[in-house]
């Protein structure tokens, strides 16, 4: 991947109706790079996205495109092109001319024309497709006569707003491995929005993690996953049990009244933490061999493992294990030094990583629906 820097985002800002959507940004993009933006709804992502676009213009802060200043250029001017959840094709049109259509716009010769759509057409596997009706297209196919049309006019870089939503979960899945091979073979910046967390992680070269209006933490699909910088990430990036903690000294935790090894360093003596131990790095052994002893108390079968459910002193943990343990079982677990990520305190700390609902959910519904009935009854 090119270092050099193709976009950066400069102390944005952006308000809708008095409301703050963008909180002072800033982000830098290489020149190469696969971006993704994830978060959930109303993070700011497809605002990000859009202001990079030129659909938007920020209230304050600055876009830069390769160092040049580009807030007034409008989107038309940028070398940039977006491909949005709805693909926007032309159906009196074929994949020809669909693909066709912004080279014609652009007054290009028919030989480069042809020249263009026929690699375009292979890069998404679409060689002999030329002359159909896109209305004939499957939705995997019309995703893949979108990426080409968008491709055609050789952007610098391409803008992706959740692109594969509206695809079955097997056609997402390949498409994702696609979209991947077509921007290496490229070598042009991707920029993709999704509050898809698998998608960001095995898509990625850097993931942008945002929250309303901000952003979270920046890294590689590994650093995001392994060493989350506070409860959000760590809880939005897959299953997380997050605990408070106190470290004692370097590579020195302490929770539930116990000490543990761990690998972080640089925490003032005695400082508060937030510890993340994923589901599927705890070890189960025998009560008696455990550094804590708690009792199951509901269990899932996901195919692969069992979502366990460990009552652990009235907090309750995730365990993903392929050993079965019923409920009411007494296990014991072993927590490694490597297994224990160290979080400092933040603004999410105490909103996350307790699965006391896991379970209880139902319990809940049925409650709801027990009042409401009860209620009927009563204006009956």
């Amino acid at each position: 991947m090119n270092e050099k820097k193709i976009i950066e985002l400069k102390n944005i800002a952006v308000s809708f109706d008095g409301e703050p959507v963008l909180k002072n940004l800033n982000l830098s993009i290489s020149d190469g790079e696969f971006v993704t933006l994830l978060g959930p709804s109303g993070c700011g992502k497809t605002t990000t996205l859009r202001i990079i676009a030129g659909f938007i213009t920020p209230d304050d802060g600055d876009v830069f495109f390769e160092g040049k200043r580009v807030n007034d250029l409008p989107a038309y001017k940028r070398t940039v092109n977006t491909i949005f959840q709805r693909y926007a094709l032309f159906p009196h049109l074929n994949v020809y001319e669909n693909v066709a259509f912004g080279m014609r716009v652009q007054k290009k010769s028919n030989a480069e024309i042809k020249e263009t759509v026929t690699r375009m057409l292979e890069l998404v596997n679409l060689k002999g497709f030329e002359k159909r009706s896109v209305s004939k297209l499957s939705g995997g196919q019309q995703q893949r006569v979108a990426i080409a049309r968008a491709l055609a006019n050789k952007p610098r870089v391409l803008l992706l707003d959740e692109p594969l939503a509206a695809l079955d979960l097997k056609l997402r899945k390949d498409m994702q491995a696609e979209l991947k091979n077509i921007q290496k073979s490229l070598g042009i910046s991707f920029i993709y929005v999704t509050h898809d967390q698998e998608e960001a992680l095995s898509m990625s070269d850097t993931v942008v993690v945002m929250d309303d209006g901000e952003i979270q933490q920046i890294g590689t699909p590994q650093d995001i996953y392994n060493e989350p910088e506070n409860a959000f990430v760590a809880d939005f990036i897959g299953e997380s049990n997050i605990l408070d903690g106190v470290m004692l000294e370097d590579y020195l935790v302490e929770f539930f009244g116990r000490k543990f090894k761990c690998l972080d360093a640089g925490f003032d003596k005695n400082e508060p933490v937030d510890v993340v131990i994923r589901p599927e790095d705890i070890d189960i052994v025998e009560p008696a061999k455990g550094h804590l002893t708690g009792t199951v108390t509901a269990v899932t079968f996901k195919g692969v493992h069992y979502d366990t459910i460990v009552d652990f002193k009235g907090f309750k943990w995730l365990i993903q294990t392929t050993d079965y343990y019923g409920e009411g079982s007494v296990i014991g677990i072993v927590l490694n030094p490597e297994d224990i990520h160290i979080m400092k305190k933040s603004a999410y700390s105490g909103m996350f990583g307790d699965y006391s609902s896991y379970s209880e959910e139902f319990d809940e519904l049925g409650d709801a629906e027990a009042a409401a009935e009860a209620e009927e009854e009563a204006e009956g």
